[in-house]
């Protein structure tokens, strides 16, 4: 973004869109995040969901591979009993993303040797030895 962009940008907060975050961890797995739908002064909203979404790590030879999931839950205990699965299953996107973008990357790679692209020769269509 150039600066004239981040001077015209609309950064407000959403009053009707405002939740308060709660933490729980098992200090060994990963953490869960209960998002309660608050009010714009506070109050609990009662006519919106509560979130809980989960975070973890996976060890892979290019480092940890951070996680974050939504978990479809009616209570903490709900999602603490989800969260593996849904772990699992963020873990089985991730994996099929990074493969298409490997697949995307290895299709874009230029082949020593190859001509390149509009024909060969240097500037002005001279051969360049």
């Amino acid at each position: 973004m150039a600066a004239d962009e981040i001077s015209d940008a609309d950064i407000a907060m959403d009053g009707a869109g405002l939740y308060r975050e709660e933490t729980f961890t098992d200090r060994r797995v990963g953490t869960l995040q209960r998002l309660t739908p608050v009010t714009a002064s506070g109050a609990a909203d009662a006519a919106r969901p509560v979130l809980y979404v989960g975070q973890t790590q996976v060890l892979t030879p290019a480092g940890a591979l951070p996680l974050s999931f939504e978990i479809p839950a009616a209570s903490l205990d709900d999602a603490v009993a989800r969260f593996g699965e849904h772990a699992k299953q963020a873990l089985a996107r991730t994996m099929r993303r990074l493969e298409e973008l490997r697949r995307e990357q290895a299709s874009s790679i230029i082949v020593p040797g190859a001509a390149p692209p509009g024909g060969a020769g240097g500037p002005g269509g001279r051969l360049v030895r």
